[in-house]
């Protein structure tokens, strides 16, 4: 099922999220319809509080970069009460958008090395050191997790540059091809 993307504004989107048991009612249900709505709207993450859920789960889908990334070619996951332990190697500077900040595409400083652990979708623990692209889409995600949006890693120059799509947003006024639910 397709779920709308919940926008810029809405407070489930600042909230820290909560850890899940493995008893969460229809948990692989909600992941399924996770990757859907997530397909639909062309994503490559999602967050749940981007779906109004203030829960720690995320899915990530790489597969649709496999032609210029071969390691990516079956790379679909989801993320239990995920947390980054922590970051090192150097900061590198790459364009994000967001599927709550339709339109919006910034440049922004992440670390290519992360430290994680997560559960999978039968409640398997990883322990694991990530880097490259999936460290900075995972970065994003979990940063979701934390009630952080990636404008929040932004000069306040560019910040203010972007104030009026923001301010569209809050008013109800945000323009994409999927499913949203906007503050009004």
């Amino acid at each position: 099922m397709i779920l709308p993307i919940y926008v810029y504004g809405q407070p489930v989107l600042r909230i820290v999220a909560d850890d899940i048991t493995r008893d969460y009612p229809d948990l692989s249900e909600l992941i399924k319809n996770m990757f859907e709505t997530m397909d639909r709207a062309d994503g490559v993450g999602l967050a749940a509080p981007q779906i109004g859920l203030p829960i720690r789960v995320v899915v990530i889908d790489l597969t649709p970069l496999a032609d210029e990334h071969p390691e990516f070619a079956d790379f679909k996951k989801a993320y239990i009460n995920a947390h980054i332990l922590e970051t090192e190697g150097e900061e590198v500077s790459m364009e994000e958008g967001c599927l709550s900040l339709p339109g919006i595409h910034e440049s922004v400083k992440r670390m290519n090395r992360i430290h994680v652990k997560y559960m999978d979708e039968n409640f398997v623990e990883h322990d694991e050191w990530v880097e490259g692209y999936l460290a900075r889409v995972m970065q994003h995600e979990f940063d979701h997790l934390n009630g952080i949006m990636f404008i929040d890693h932004i000069s306040p120059l560019r910040k203010q540059m972007i104030k009026g799509k923001l301010n569209a947003m809050l008013k109800g006024k945000a323009r994409c091809s999927y499913k949203v639910k906007t503050v009004k």
